[in-house]
């Protein structure tokens, strides 16, 4: 797998888990946009990227949800 700008890594997806100085606990997704994926991959390269960011989407879209309401309820309980 070649990356058309020469770069030796890419960020195609990401998540994090961030406490900022409040204390306030908040996730963070990141990566290339999928619009955007042609500019960096081309061919066979470009399906197979395709392929893990909308599986790989589907699974921290569900574990945002989870973490976003359980710390929805911790909020709640400490109030």
């Amino acid at each position: 797998m070649k990356l058309l700008n020469k770069k030796k890594e890419a960020n195609i997806i990401g998540f994090k888990v961030l406490i900022n100085s409040k204390g306030v606990v908040v996730t963070e997704m990141s990566g290339i946009p999928e619009d955007e994926l042609h500019k960096v991959f081309k061919g066979e390269d470009l399906s197979t990227i395709r392929n893990i960011i909308q599986l790989t989407k589907q699974k921290l879209d569900r574990m945002h949800d989870f973490l976003e309401a359980e710390l929805s309820a911790l909020n709640h309980q400490e109030l």
